[in-house]
């Protein structure tokens, strides 16, 4: 396995979800969708780029080979991305890497999320252990482990309030745990 060969597919997996994000944007926002978290956005899309800047400079210049354990990391990734295409299955329309919320709307636990408020969170933060450590690539694995940890507790707690605002949100999955199944 190489590391570029690797790293091009995560890329070209991130720009699908972005065109994605924005067709579903466009769609929601016609319906008279409200947009949350604006503020901190930012600091997400900075967080992943960020994220791939540092895995290919720690690979690179520290010349970092695969993990003699890469079999099993490479399995535990490629289980992290059947969880991903769930979350974002079950979502439909609605999934988006933005806080979009359609007012009024009776959300109903579905896919990953009858076990999971945030599964999609879970996909990532794992991505931010397995992706670097595939490559024994520690040092962004800690630091962007660590940022995105702070940049998701600002998150989750925006997008629980917009969605206890505006939806059913609380009563549909008041018995389901954040992260936890």
């Amino acid at each position: 396995m190489t590391f570029f060969s690797f790293f091009a597919f995560v890329v070209v997996q991130r720009l699908a979800e972005l065109l994605l994000a924005r067709r579903n944007e466009q769609y929601l926002k016609k319906r008279g969708a409200l947009e949350f978290g604006k503020g901190h956005y930012k600091y997400i899309v900075l967080l992943h780029m960020l994220f791939l800047v540092f895995i290919v400079a720690e690979v690179t210049y520290l010349k970092k080979a695969p993990s003699p354990m890469w079999p099993v990391l490479l399995a535990l990734f490629i289980g992290t991305q059947f969880l991903r295409v769930w979350a974002i299955a079950s979502l439909g329309v609605y999934w988006n890497t933005k806080i979009l919320v359609l007012p009024h709307s009776k959300l109903v636990p579905k896919g990953p999320y009858r076990f999971m408020r945030h599964p999609n969170y879970i996909v990532v933060m794992m991505e931010f252990w397995i992706i670097p450590i595939l490559f024994q690539a520690y040092i962004t694995a800690i630091v962007c482990s660590l940022l995105n940890m702070l940049v998701l507790s600002v998150r989750i707690r925006e997008e629980e309030r917009a969605l206890q605002e505006l939806t059913n949100y609380k009563q549909s999955f008041q018995k389901i745990s954040r992260f936890i199944p």
